[in-house]
């Protein structure tokens, strides 16, 4: 397994409640990792062979995939903080791909996208229009929604299929196709562009960690040179500069995010040597190689575990220097590196996915038993429970719509425009 598959279980726990014996959101991100439609045979609106097959044709027929589709038990909504749309994120955080993901998750359904915008308005318009025919009509109707945002389509369609012949409804519907294929060329364009300017944003942050090692580099470039210095300093101190060198290069090679993966291996790398070679300058060994610091990579090498957890995120170990596991034990916020994203300033495990390979490059190195799900989660998206900013991941998609299928009243939703409860009885 790559290192950034193992990458996409580093930060996903600390906002996603301590790991039960039966893992429903584990499970369901696993199986939906080769397969789009996951159904626990113990939830309440399990669907059968033959309708779960329907919604997977469904998907590949109208082309609204990336889209996850898990139907799961009640119980699975503690793993979601208590809401079917949290079991949705917590899936999507599990999983980490960019796309568009719903749950049945007893008998609510809720629905987000990190990529397609308006899903949530769709996800509430095909649960009010299908929910007196069952789960399987609202989600073939869903899908069918999702495949014409996908294809450059305003949504809020009626979903599913029609009849009628040809005529002038034919001839209307040409520069109507027209239109649709340049809007799906514009809206192409538009997130070509929109990568181009997060990888240039990605290259920038991660220039500001190479500033930063290079800065610590000539600090030291006298003291090394000094006589009676200890030799193995001077090794280190090359090795620091060789490792430099390397993620320098890298940084201009890179034309993806995973392109980056090598540029945080080659800092961290540097940055202990860095340290190897200041311990050594003052008389002391070598120190031990140690997971760098989570909360700023910078700091270097971490001295030990301290419990800390996001904001409204569950309780995780994670590895800190000394300063910071103080400042957490004391109650006060850590130093954290923060990058910038969209104009804004946040902790990097916020920052989205673009950052997950070169934060894997960092953290990577020390296996994935050191760091059992600690990382993606966070990266893709906020412990608050949208992703990064609030808005999708690439200014994509966005949460919320469906409802409960049977109890409740109507209500307003939290998240892209949709949500809430939906009487009207159960199946």
């Amino acid at each position: 397994m790559p290192r950034i598959l193992l990458l996409a279980l580093l930060l996903a726990l600390l906002s996603a409640a301590p790991a039960a014996a039966q893992d429903a959101v584990g499970d369901a991100a696993a199986a939906l990792a080769t397969d789009p439609v996951y159904v626990d045979p113990g939830a309440e609106k399990a669907l059968t062979t033959a309708e779960a097959d329907a919604v997977r044709a469904r998907i590949e027929e109208r082309g609204a995939g990336p889209l996850y589709v898990a139907v799961l038990p009640a119980a699975a909504k503690r793993e979601g903080g208590g809401s079917a749309q949290g079991v949705v994120q917590a899936i999507a955080q599990r999983l980490g791909r960019p796309g568009t993901y719903a749950a049945v998750v007893g008998t609510s359904f809720s629905a987000g996208s990190t990529d397609v915008r308006g899903t949530g308005d769709e996800a509430t318009a095909a649960f009010k229009a299908h929910r007196g025919e069952g789960v399987p009509a609202v989600l073939l109707d869903f899908v069918d929604r999702v495949g014409e945002l996908r294809a450059g389509g305003s949504g809020s369609g009626s979903g599913g299929s029609g009849g009628g012949g040809p005529g002038a409804g034919t001839l209307l519907l040409v520069p109507l196709l027209v239109l649709g294929a340049g809007a799906l060329l514009l809206s192409r364009r538009r997130r070509r562009n929109e990568e181009r300017a997060e990888l240039a944003e990605l290259r920038e942050n991660v220039r500001d960690d190479l500033v930063a090692l290079g800065d610590d580099i000539r600090a030291l470039d006298l003291d090394v040179e000094m006589p009676g210095v200890d030799p193995r300093a001077k090794v280190d101190y090359d090795h620091a500069v060789e490792a430099y060198d390397r993620a320098d290069t890298l940084v201009d090679r890179a034309r993806s995010p995973e392109d980056f993966e090598p540029v945080g291996a080659a800092l961290e790398e540097g940055r202990f040597a860095m340290t190897s070679a200041k311990e050594r300058l003052a008389g002391r060994g070598a120190p031990e190689r140690t997971p760098p610091c989570f909360f700023d990579p910078r700091h270097g090498p971490s001295a030990r575990e301290v419990e800390w957890a996001p904001y409204g995120g569950a309780p995780r170990m994670v590895p800190a220097c000394e300063a910071d596991a103080q400042r957490v034990e004391r109650g006060e916020d850590p130093e954290a590196r923060e990058v910038l994203v969209g104009g804004q300033r946040m902790p990097y495990w916020s920052a989205g996915p673009m950052y997950a390979p070169f934060a894997g490059g960092m953290f990577g190195g020390f296996g994935g038993g050191l760091f059992p799900g600690l990382m993606v989660g966070t990266l893709l998206g906020s412990s608050l429970g949208g992703w990064g900013m609030g808005d999708a991941y690439a200014s994509g998609g966005d949460w919320g719509g469906g409802g409960d299928f049977g109890g409740g009243d109507f209500g307003g939703g939290d998240f892209g425009g949709g949500g809430g409860d939906f009487g009207g009885g159960d199946f």
